[in-house]
């Protein structure tokens, strides 16, 4: 009788301790099964947040290729990536690739040259710096095959990178006569050593104290703001002073060359009467503004989109803009000045030439700037912007912008309005991120021709 007790008491207890289980067990399953719901709900959510997005890249990109001709949707042929493609270089090696821009660099080829004849003394040279942004790049290259003229120009596209697929679509190019030439001292073929980041070199934000203590490489020298280098920045004034001094100091075609050199970069969209308007204003300096130095096809001024007036031109002391030209005699004032522009603690080259103009220049630079832009930002992802910059939307806006402008292009004569030039006159604190005097000395290094 004791015994049957005893195993009805443990059926009990196994049954009590099962019950506890489920008490426990229930509500946790419960949790988890809501929880997961939620998350269903955040992944679904989040898709169809993404396919929205893409959708809206696909409805830009379709309306920009109906704003282009047929004939030039071949410049805006995506091709499909892989692994080696997405490294920008595919298996080069930093040597091989140094060996391949110093063999583009020595054969000078000018692409194209059979079919539009050699290059005039008087021939206006386009320059365009180039980074890594092919998609910004592309449109550049279908504005400027737009361009009414664009087969008497020679365009020289001067690179910091070197990648196949950019080489194969400037190499594409079949409007106008194509010059590539390529930085030699980049980080893609510098990547651990001077100029660019070197492993021993101080971190950016450490103080001055501190860099001394771990004796970094370039301890003694922060910029006026006691911060150190950082190479992605410091390339870029680097580069537009060395493309400056290869074009009008050391390639062969250019030797006697006494036209306009137009300055752009890889984000920069062009309308189609730019080079119209370049003509113009050259004969305006000759006859209405000798003192002019440079002209400036436009600004980022959001008034700079009205085309009502747009045959205006300012004339004012030089700041900043885009789309700059100037000629030989502008450009031998600036290289005089080639020891102010290199130890100028100013990582940017444009802020940097404004300086030159304030406190070097025997005569500070006057421009002639379009109050109607010819010169149009499309890149906002760039080394500064990166995050919510989706290309293709303001690409798609300023096609949308130059084709309602189209009746009011090309004017017939300019009308110069001079502003007072004591209210321009300036002189500004530099931005900084130049202390280094590796620096500075790569830069007078590139300032001496080795033709």
């Amino acid at each position: 009788m004791r015994g049957a007790l005893r195993v009805v008491a443990m059926i009990v207890s196994r049954r009590r301790f099962y019950l506890r289980i489920l008490l426990i067990l229930i509500p946790l399953i419960f949790f988890s099964l809501h929880v997961s719901s939620r998350s269903s709900s955040r992944v679904s959510s989040f898709s169809a947040s993404r396919d929205t997005f893409t959708q809206d890249s696909i409805n830009d990109h379709a309306l920009i290729l109906s704003m282009v001709p047929q004939v030039l949707h071949k410049f805006l042929v995506l091709k499909p990536t892989n692994a080696s493609s997405l490294k920008g270089n595919g298996e080069l090696m930093p040597e091989e690739i140094l060996r391949n821009i110093h063999k583009y660099n020595a054969a000078q080829t000018i692409i194209n040259e059979n079919i539009f004849g050699p290059v005039q003394n008087d021939t206006i040279i386009i320059v365009i710096q180039v980074h890594k942004r092919i998609v910004y790049l592309r449109h550049l290259i279908v504005s400027l095959a737009q361009g009414r003229g664009i087969e008497k120009t020679l365009i020289i596209f001067s690179h910091d990178f070197y990648d196949p697929e950019l080489n194969e679509l400037v190499q594409s190019v079949d409007f106008a006569r194509v010059m590539q030439i390529f930085y030699p001292f980049s980080i893609q073929t510098h990547p651990d050593t001077f100029p660019g980041q070197a492993k021993g070199d101080c971190p950016r934000n450490i103080n001055h104290k501190q860099a001394q203590i771990l004796k970094c490489t370039n301890a003694d020298h922060p910029d006026l703001y006691g911060h150190y280098r950082e190479a992605k920045y410091t390339q870029i004034k680097h580069h537009w002073w060395w493309k400056a001094n290869r074009v009008f100091n050391e390639l062969e075609v250019t030797r006697n060359h006494a036209g306009l050199v137009l300055f752009l970069e890889e984000d920069h969209y062009v309308a189609e009467d730019f080079l119209h308007l370049l003509r113009l204003m050259q004969i305006a300096c000759s006859t209405t503004c000798p003192q002019c130095s440079i002209l400036s096809l436009g600004t980022d001024h959001k008034t700079s989109h009205n085309y009502r007036d747009n045959e205006k031109v300012e004339v004012t002391p030089w700041i900043s803009n885009l789309g700059m030209a100037f000629n030989r005699s502008v450009w031998i004032e600036l290289h005089k000045c080639a020891k102010f522009f290199c130890s100028h603690d100013d990582y940017n080259w444009d802020w940097s030439l404004q300086e030159v103009s304030q406190q070097c220049l025997k005569s500070k630079l006057i421009s002639m700037v379009m109050k109607s832009s010819r010169v149009l930002h499309i890149g906002y992802c760039g080394v500064h912007k990166k995050a919510n910059c989706e290309s293709t939307a303001l690409i798609s806006k300023v096609q949308k912008v130059l084709a309602k402008a189209k009746r009011n292009l090309y004017p017939k004569q300019l009308t110069l309005n001079f502003i007072n030039v004591e209210n321009k006159d300036m002189v500004r604190k530099g931005n900084g991120g130049w202390g280094d005097i590796r620096d500075h000395e790569l830069c007078m290094n590139m300032s001496f021709s080795t033709r």
